[in-house]
């Protein structure tokens, strides 16, 4: 892979996490009907400076790939898509096209060692777990009472298989959740060992009294 179009925005994509997003610019609708197309990613980074529509932003030289997984046009001019993410990359350069659209050429990073978790991070997963279970109640009230939005937008946040025994899956979904700041977040995504992110996840938590 040489080159993708990268979408700027204030949030910061994992691997394997699930992004939902309202395209409504004609440059973002052209890049998602190409990438449907070619059945291919395009590129999430966080912005730096600048805003998500208007001219092209700043953003970080990490970021994720996110693959188009559902979508839905419910009305002319407003597309509802639903994203998976993919690997991490690296930016080499980026030009910013006439529409403002940014294109860059990227060098992927390999995916985390994967591994079982360790003693002291099973908390998490069970933390993790209890999550799930919240916002699956909380979707399935919000439908009995008719006010869940489409399935594009208002499924669970996290993509099945729930693999609560990877140190990898478990840490970028809490990673996703934490109330932290942004550049935080980023951080935390461009580290290559998944037990270091989990180790700081668990500290941040048992300082917050979130873990014992």
């Amino acid at each position: 892979m040489n080159s993708v179009p990268l979408f700027p925005l204030h949030t910061v994509l994992f691997p394997d996490g699930v992004l939902p997003l309202r395209i409504f610019e004609a440059r973002y609708m052209d890049m998602v009907r190409d990438c449907m197309q070619r059945d291919a990613p395009f590129g999430v980074c966080l912005i730096t400076s600048g805003a998500e529509v208007g001219s092209a932003a700043r953003t970080e030289s990490v970021g994720c790939l996110a693959r188009i997984v559902a979508w839905d046009m419910e009305q002319l001019g407003l597309l509802h898509i639903r994203t998976l993410g993919g690997q991490r990359f690296r930016v080499r350069n980026a030009r910013t096209q006439a529409d403002q659209l940014l294109v860059a050429d990227i060098d992927l990073i390999e995916p985390d060692v994967d591994s079982a978790l360790d003693p002291e991070h099973e908390p998490c997963a069970a933390l993790l777990g209890r999550v799930i279970d919240d916002v699956r109640a909380q979707l399935a009230e919000k439908r009995r009472m008719g006010l869940a939005e489409g399935e594009v937008l208002g499924s669970l946040p996290f993509a099945e298989p729930f693999r609560f025994d990877s140190s990898v899956w478990v840490g970028n979904r809490l990673c996703e959740i934490l109330p932290v700041p942004l550049k935080a977040k980023q951080k935390l995504m461009e580290l290559e060992d998944a037990h270091t992110r989990l180790a700081i996840i668990t500290q941040y938590l048992k300082q917050h009294a979130v873990l014992k």
